[in-house]
């Protein structure tokens, strides 16, 4: 098959007229045209390469030959109804089994992050009887109708509940890393808001959160919080739901579930699994115990799924789990991410605009911040940095309530030579510090007011974003 079979810029006007506007691009300016890709690198129409540091989709690394393989060989076999009685999804659910806490030891499979977290939704409401949910400002769970009315990141533009609990923050929330004690702190606010929602009448069916809140931007929960929720939660008769869909399979390194961070102690009622669980192939999964699951088949509904744990996706999930096994790719999210996260560090002490890395493992966020006592969020100099990046051929984006922390969420094959390169290059990028607009440039310079960052060119920092043959001294930021 041909690798283009339009130019780009009729694929563009293609898409722009066959594709929904809402649809968005990757760099919609000026978008990147993907025609291949293999393990960390993505290739264009005109074969240049491409550093992919955030497709946490393609796990264990894009087109992996293993995968392929699978796929091919079971298709060629078999691909059927998921009624039929057949062995790779009990050999799928026994491995996933393996991995989890011996409770979690039912499951359902399902074909997308958003199918599995509709359907653990639905668990938790059959089981507990009650309706209300609680969930973290800046989450996202799914695009379905149901999902969207618990993802403060999506309804506060559409309609949905109105009440969430705060993001555990220590940098930017209401406790922070001086606290004594913020995940208790963090958790008492859950309490506080199950107890408001009781005197208003309403149930507690479940809490919702994502082990590591990634659209929140790259939270790391404080020590303590999930066993606490988890204990409010179900005093008041509801269920814990872990939603792994952006930070299962490994990609925190020390663990193969992001929820296991927080001690061996620590298990939810229902885990959600999507994305990394295919490497790109369309499967999904919900875990949860016994008890949740009689609940559920005891409302004398039929639950199927048509193409669910088909043999051809379990085949590949099969796959994905002994490529994270024989590549060791948690030890290389251990490794690299661990290589990767004191470089950027590293740069903090260099650039003031650097106001906070954190992260684990290969799930990492760098913000950016005007300045570092007030903490105020650099929207624009981060998006200012992902259009440079993707000059020098880095595939980066933001997350975050403000949109000004560089998330990293490469594939696991992510190497260490990989690591400085992009390190090296935002370096680079922030010594090339603040200089005038355009606009200033032609009406006189000012170097107190509307900045933007170029990449310098040589010691004098000469200003080559614009064709203006303008020579000024670099700033250090």
């Amino acid at each position: 098959m041909a690798l283009e079979v339009f130019h780009k810029d009729e694929t563009l006007q293609m898409r722009r007229k066959l594709i929904g506007q809402s649809c968005r691009l990757f760099f919609s300016r000026d978008p990147v045209k993907i025609v291949r890709a293999r393990g960390q690198y993505l290739y264009d129409e005109n074969g240049m390469q491409y550093l992919d540091c955030i497709s946490n989709v393609q796990h264990v690394g894009h087109c992996h030959p293993s995968l392929t393989q699978a796929a091919a060989a079971q298709m060629d076999l078999l691909n059927s109804n998921t009624r039929f009685l057949h062995d790779n999804i009990v050999l799928y659910a026994d491995r996933l089994a393996a991995t989890l806490p011996k409770k979690l030891c039912v499951f359902y499979f399902v074909n997308s992050g958003s199918e599995a977290n509709d359907l653990a939704l639905r668990l938790a409401r059959q089981y507990t009887r009650h309706h209300d949910v609680v969930v973290l400002d800046h989450a996202y769970h799914g695009h379905l109708i149901s999902l969207i009315d618990i993802s403060p990141y999506k309804f506060r533009k559409l309609e949905g509940q109105k009440e969430w609990a705060p993001l555990p923050d220590t940098y930017h929330g209401i406790y922070r890393e001086d606290h004594p004690d913020p995940g208790q702190a963090y958790a008492d606010t859950v309490k506080s808001l199950i107890d408001e929602a009781h005197k208003k009448g309403c149930k507690i069916s479940s809490f919702f959160a994502e082990s590591l809140p990634s659209v929140g931007g790259q939270i790391i929960f404080p020590t303590g919080y999930c066993k606490r929720v988890a204990e409010y939660v179900r005093e008041a008769g509801g269920v814990y739901v872990a939603d792994e869909i952006q930070t299962g399979f490994g990609r925190v390194g020390s663990h193969f579930w992001a929820f296991q961070l927080q001690g061996e102690d620590f298990c939810p009622d229902i885990v959600t699994m999507g994305k990394p669980i295919g490497n790109g192939h369309p499967i999904a999964c919900v875990a949860t115990t016994e008890e949740i699951a009689a609940a559920f088949t005891a409302n004398g509904v039929e639950y199927f799924n048509t193409f669910g744990g088909n043999p051809v996706s379990c085949a590949i999930g099969l796959a994905v789990l002994d490529v994270i096994e024989k590549e060791d790719l948690r030890g290389n999210a251990v490794r690299v991410g661990g290589h990767l996260k004191q470089l950027l560090l590293q740069l903090q002490t260099k650039h003031p605009l650097i106001g906070d890395v954190r992260g684990v493992g290969l799930f990492i966020g760098m913000e950016l911040v005007k300045d570092r006592a007030s903490r105020k969020p650099a929207t624009e100099e981060a998006a200012h940095l992902v259009r440079r990046l993707k000059e020098e051929r880095i595939v980066m984006s933001t997350d975050g309530p403000w949109d000004s922390v560089i998330k990293f969420k490469p594939p696991m094959c992510f190497s260490i030579e990989d690591a400085e390169r992009v390190c090296t290059c935002i370096d680079q990028i922030l010594r090339g510090c603040y200089i005038p607009t355009q606009h200033q440039l032609t009406n006189g310079i000012s170097l107190g007011t509307g900045l933007l960052f170029v990449q310098p060119m040589a010691d004098e920092g000469v200003f080559r974003e614009t064709c203006v043959k303008t020579v000024i001294f670099a700033i250090e930021c």
